[in-house]
């Protein structure tokens, strides 16, 4: 199993964010992901939210080894064909080294779509155009670029989506029905399939769930400050 690692929003913004993240390609973590917030509130982190893309290039340009990926990218922010071609930049640079996270984003008036409400950003009522958003992100990427993509779910309706459609499934670790939603994708996908949990900390608790549910990688959420403080 492959342990990840995801960095919260920092005070040290960008060049805390990179120390971070070569101290994390020295150690041997397996893949670096990025947020995609307009807020870092939104993450409870008080400190500026650096955005996805650019800051996916930069870290491309910055390292020369560790995975890099969008967790996850929410297909509200950006139009099907930007995104792709971001992704597909970053890849480029990167030398093959980019995972595309996909995130079907949150309904209206739910506390995560109030960053977008207040950037007068249209959200859909109906998760089923959510949904086909998503699929229309996946196929925009398989058209601009060969980076695997996951899909970030917690109903059964878009793990099976991820099943057919993409490459992987990333849940949340302590989802009560995270057990449910592997399997689903698993039994939905045609092919091979990439299986990953998130967690808040590294923790033995969290790796053993983590093999119980024979993930593939398990991404630990950790703050710069406390990953740098850790470090010899």
């Amino acid at each position: 199993m492959l342990i990840d690692v995801q960095f919260l929003p920092s005070g040290r913004g960008w060049a805390g964010l990179v120390e971070a993240g070569r101290a994390a390609e020295q150690r041997g973590f397996g893949t670096i992901w990025l947020f995609d917030h307009l807020q870092a509130a939104t993450l409870n982190a008080d400190a500026p939210m650096l955005e996805l893309c650019t800051t996916l290039g930069a870290l491309a340009a910055a390292t020369t080894t560790i995975g890099l990926g969008t967790l996850v990218a929410n297909v509200a922010n950006r139009h099907a064909a930007v995104l792709a071609l971001s992704v597909a930049t970053a890849q480029q640079i990167s030398g093959g080294r980019v995972i595309a996270g996909l995130g079907a984003g949150a309904a209206p008036g739910t506390r995560w779509a109030a960053e977008h409400e207040s950037a007068g950003i249209p959200l859909a009522a109906d998760p089923a155009d959510r949904h086909r958003a998503v699929i229309a992100q996946i196929e925009a990427l398989r058209a601009a670029t060969t980076v695997p993509v996951i899909v970030g779910a917690n109903s059964t309706a878009l793990a099976e989506l991820a099943g057919r459609h993409a490459d992987g499934l990333n849940v949340r670790l302590d989802h009560p029905r995270a057990a449910e939603l592997l399997d689903t994708a698993r039994q939905a996908a045609p092919g091979p399939f990439e299986v990953s949990a998130f967690a808040i900390g590294e923790t033995p608790e969290a790796r053993q769930r983590a093999a119980s549910l024979a993930l593939d990688r398990l991404i630990v959420v950790d703050r710069v400050e406390t990953f740098l403080a850790q470090l010899p």
